[in-house]
């Protein structure tokens, strides 16, 4: 049994083992332990997860009667949100957000960082939604209008004489990870740098630094919270989000730096026990906390009364049988953003067909749901769609085509939410060519890709404003509009009669074909060699300039690739560079040309 509730002090020790949670190397580790016991609970990428379900989410009321057990035990307990909490399903999403904010209003959270889709209302809501949070949302790095703060950077409290100081960080990646007129007039600045100059205002003024950040770890990312846990010291504890990460212990990075990540959907409440004294952590540790393992705990009446409802409000709408499927229609995260689904491909048919698109085109990471057999609701189809795109055609060279294919499988085998579901196209992934050559043996409807044609493509208004790294599309105007991506889905599956997609190989693995050599010419027969003449030497032509930058102190490769309108693993690639993290002043960094 993994090891759980390991912080309890003498007096819950004993209900704890009646429950059968705790043995009693935990108990004597604690009762070992000296100085101030502090808890920290954390949540992230709940994604309005607000009901309990078999999969695992254990939703709303049972993660604040967590909340409310944990600190009926110990009252210096803090409970805190990394981020993506109030989009996601259609409690938040018909609502835009404010049944999410009502519920966190009542589960004793203490402070929130905005994720990226925390912008899917656009940030003018957003911030209206701030307002009614009863504690606060922080965000060091984002900035409006004069670089002034959008959100508060930091706050500090104060626990049995302790002083606690919270900073927020939000990723970079919502700039495309999020409609861009959602974040219009807004600038991500770089997370080390602000975290560096939080942590030297608050570390004479907290004996504890924690960072929440929707950060995330994945491996496609730049600014993570590894990358500032290593290049800022003084961060006791980094509650991480953004990249679904589960961490069952948590894990010490650099500087000492404990990062903690509770997963996803309210499968997991993160537990962190830190003990302090004269003025510095000299313990901390951490766990997870399952649905299996909170099965004793009660839900919070008055949450659980909450959500229902609000789900009772909006049966109407989301109770209406809008089609059928034969099959489970698959949209697992960890599948739609690494291959082909037969949902992936359903959706894709549904924009060519109402569009007449050559090629229909969207992203993996916008579906959000499976979906069983049987029949569909309204309420299902918009849980697997729910940011509200809209379907738009653009007239693109068959050369932004391929580039969008490369974009999206940059990754592969990885998941990466960019990953193309696609109509009217096929193609291999050479998984083990270098990145921006993967994609090969590319045909639409049925003939080998023409790279100067101009093709229609469909795909949802996030992608062709750029979203996702598409930034190929965002030069194109709109050639035609045809309504929201959920209401197409519906109206094909209507026509379908009764759905039933499957993989047909539109996306497979396969070895980039060898360019074939050219056949020898036939050797010509000899003739005398004419007299010499003098030849006037031509002047040498100037080699051209190959565009570049020279780093400055202070600057990031993300900086640079956001300057110059290309992303940091384009200009990490193209300088081969083993670490983006180590440039230096003086440096000559080689620009796309």
């Amino acid at each position: 049994m993994r090891k759980k509730f390991k912080w309890l002090t003498s007096a819950l020790l004993a209900s704890a083992l009646v429950l059968g949670l705790m043995g009693s190397a935990a108990a004597e580790d604690v009762t070992e332990q000296t100085g101030k016991h502090i808890t920290l609970l954390h949540t992230n990428d709940m994604h309005a997860r607000a009901v309990e379900a078999t999969s695992g989410e254990m939703g709303f009321a049972k993660v604040a009667g967590i909340i409310d057990y944990y600190k009926s035990k110990n009252p210096n307990t803090l409970a805190i949100d990394a981020g993506d909490a109030i989009h996601g399903t259609t409690f938040a999403t018909l609502v835009n957000g404010e049944s999410v904010v009502a519920a966190m209003n009542k589960m004793g959270y203490d402070a929130m960082v905005p994720g990226n889709h925390e912008f899917n209302y656009g940030s003018a809501r957003l911030i209206e939604l701030a307002g009614k949070l009863k504690f606060p949302m922080l965000s060091a790095n984002i900035k409006g209008l004069g670089a002034k703060r959008v959100f508060e950077p930091y706050i500090i409290k104060e626990m049995d004489g302790v002083k606690i100081g919270i900073f927020g960080l939000s990723t970079s990646e919502t700039v495309y990870k999020t409609h861009p007129k959602n974040v219009a007039g807004l600038h991500f600045t770089d997370s080390a740098s602000e975290a560096q100059a939080i942590v030297d205002e608050l570390k004479d003024k907290t004996d504890v630094i924690i960072a929440v950040g929707h950060l995330g770890q994945d491996k496609s990312s730049y600014d993570t919270s590894l990358r500032v846990i290593k290049a800022v010291a003084g961060i006791d504890i980094f509650v991480d989000g953004h990249s679904h990460t589960v961490l069952e212990d948590g894990l010490v990075g650099d500087n000492g730096t404990l990062v903690v990540s509770a997963g996803e959907y309210t499968k997991y409440v993160g537990v962190v026990d830190f003990w302090v004294e004269d003025g510095a952590v000299v313990k901390k540790q951490a766990t997870l906390i399952n649905q299996a393992e909170a099965a004793d705990i009660a839900p919070n009446a008055e949450v659980a009364e909450l959500v229902a409802a609000t789900l009772k409000s909006q049966e109407t709408i989301l109770a209406e049988q809008v089609g059928e499927t034969a099959v489970a229609l698959e949209g697992a995260r960890e599948k739609v953003r690494a291959g082909e689904t037969n949902l992936g491909n359903l959706v894709a048919d549904a924009l060519a067909d109402i569009s007449g698109a050559d090629v229909a085109l969207t992203n993996g990471g916008g579906i959000r749901a499976s979906i069983d057999a049987g029949s569909i609701t309204k309420g299902e189809v918009i849980t697997v769609l729910p940011f509200g795109n809209q379907i738009v055609t653009l007239k693109v060279t068959g050369a932004d085509i391929k580039a969008a294919l490369e974009n999206g499988v940059s990754d592969y085998p990885n998941p990466k939410g960019a990953f193309p579901q696609v109509s009217g196209v096929t193609f291999k992934i050479d998984k083990e060519a270098v990145k921006g050559e993967r994609v090969h043996s590319v045909t639409i409807g049925g003939k080998p890709l023409a790279e100067a044609a101009i093709y229609t493509l469909a795909t949802n208004d996030f992608i062709a404003a750029g979203g996702d790294e598409y930034t190929m599309f965002g030069k194109y105007p709109q050639a035609g509009m045809y309504g929201a991506l959920d209401e197409a889905l519906i109206a094909y599956i209507q026509k379908l009669g009764k759905a039933n997609p499957t993989i047909e190989g539109r996306i497979t693995e396969g070895v980039k074909p060898a360019t074939p050599s050219p056949e020898p010419e036939p050797n010509p027969e000899p003739k005398p060699d004419p007299e010499p003449k003098p030849e006037p030497k031509p002047e040498p032509k100037p080699e051209s300039a190959v565009a570049s930058y020279i780093v400055l102190k202070g600057d990031t490769l993300w900086e640079i690739a956001r300057k110059y309108g290309t992303t940091w693993q384009v200009l990490r690639d193209l300088n081969k560079l083993t670490n983006a993290d180590l440039i230096f002043p003086g440096q000559n960094i080689i620009l796309p040309s």
